[in-house]
């Protein structure tokens, strides 16, 4: 945003960009290091357990409602896991919500377009990261519905 107020050939706008640049290689490194770091029921027994598991220790209700005909690739599988985690962490702490639903479906073809302004960026950015897109509905008055869709595809990756 303050790339966008600034005269392309002002002294501040070589400094803004050169910071936006660096704050993106660190936003990176840090979506590597945060990959690299999930719990063992992801790795044992994959994303519906692990999001079923998730959904048990919720301080709302949560239904899972998942359709996988095969287990995705880790690293779809672990991207799925954090949004969910974030996403439901965002409705028990902000939406005064009594219950919540995740629905994962193995089947589509994506195309799905993100909608921006929701403070949500970093789970847009987190999907992104792996080929995917997210999708925020949130009229006033409810309810809030986040949709992911990940490439589930061996040769996506």
């Amino acid at each position: 945003m303050a790339r966008l107020g600034l005269p392309p050939d002002s002294p501040a706008s070589a400094s803004v960009a050169a910071a936006h640049e660096e704050a993106k290689q660190l936003l990176a490194e840090f979506r590597e290091f945060v990959h690299g770091i999930h719990p063992a029921i992801l790795t044992d027994r994959g994303l519906v357990p692990a999001l079923r598991e998730l959904a048990d220790r919720c301080a709302v209700a949560v239904t899972v409602d998942a359709d996988l005909p095969e287990r995705p690739p880790a690293p779809i599988e672990s991207t799925a896991y954090f949004v969910a985690a974030e996403a439901l962490s965002n409705v028990a702490k902000h939406s005064g919500a009594r219950r919540a639903e995740v629905t994962v479906r193995g089947d589509g073809r994506g195309g799905a377009e993100e909608r921006g302004g929701t403070g949500l960026s970093g789970l847009s950015d987190r999907v992104a990261a792996v080929g995917g897109t997210l999708v925020l509905s949130s009229p006033v008055g409810g309810p809030t519905v986040v949709r992911v869709e990940l490439p589930c595809g061996p040769n996506q990756l």
